[in-house]
């Protein structure tokens, strides 16, 4: 791997903090020593001292036979989407569509030429692959990542492409950039994209733009189904006009909401 503090202004003592973070994956929540500086590339001592300073800053915990991360990185994740405010508009939203539908309903944004998921309310179903906050997945092959990538520039469009995916993820079908560039225009013109287990067997989903005050795409809101239980039919004709729906409205919202003054706080002199 490349020297990332070859620049200057990077400091990377932080992002070995965030190598160490990133470590604790699904299958291994608790890890020794010895397996988060063999995951990470650090020397054991190196790896130690993160692990401490995590640990007093709350981020860890250690336990008999290694070491976890606390509830306290969620933090990270949540500070972000909390500024936005995305959350606290889409959620009523959201909740009265799953309530509709009887299915889940997710928003994501991008991140390179990955979708990652922001928001979501779940219905309990078992599908090929877990969501929850922060998942990513490639965007191509997605519904949300669609219609995320339709609302590009092209210049912001090619060098997203261009990135490779973080997501870990292989798809079930891939696309050449001709193709791509079809769906795309295609998503344009319709203002929304349904995919039918391009990504994995047995997931089916249609989403929709959220946008701002000026008309720009911020994210996306899906409607996730398994391909075993409802119809592309369905998906299209019922649940469809529902999501547009909701979407115009998490829109209408967030244009009012970013619309309010921010009156900064008065520092006490």
């Amino acid at each position: 791997m490349p020297r990332r503090d070859d620049d200057p202004n990077f400091i990377e003592a932080v992002a070995r903090g965030f190598d160490v973070i990133k470590a604790f994956q699904p299958p291994k929540p608790v890890m020794t020593l010895s397996e988060v500086a063999a995951a990470t590339g650090l020397a054991r001592p190196t790896a130690r001292r993160i692990l401490l300073t995590l640990e007093a800053l709350g981020y860890v915990r250690a336990l008999t036979g290694g070491f976890a991360l606390t509830t306290r990185v969620l933090e990270l994740g949540l500070t972000y989407v909390q500024a936005m405010g995305l959350w606290d508009v889409a959620r009523p939203h959201m909740e009265r569509l799953v309530a509709r539908t009887g299915e889940s309903s997710s928003i994501a944004q991008l991140d390179g030429s990955d979708i990652v998921y922001v928001a979501r309310v779940a219905v309990p179903k078992i599908i090929a692959l877990a969501v929850s906050i922060g998942t990513r997945f490639p965007a191509p092959q997605t519904s949300l990542g669609k219609v995320l990538l339709a609302g590009l520039e092209p210049d912001d469009l090619d060098r997203r492409l261009a990135e490779p995916s973080r997501s870990g993820v292989e798809p079930r079908r891939t696309f050449d950039r001709a193709e791509l560039d079809r769906t795309l225009r295609n998503v344009r013109a319709k203002g929304w994209s349904l995919t039918d287990q391009e990504l994995a067997a047995g997931i089916r989903s249609v989403a929709a733009p959220l946008r701002d005050g000026a008309g720009k795409v911020i994210a996306a809101l899906n409607v996730t189904v398994h391909a075993a239980e409802t119809p592309v039919e369905t998906l299209a004709e019922e649940y469809l006009p529902l999501l547009l729906q909701t979407a115009s409205d998490i829109s209408a919202d967030f244009a009012l909401y970013d619309a309010i003054p921010r009156v900064p706080a008065l520092s006490a002199s």
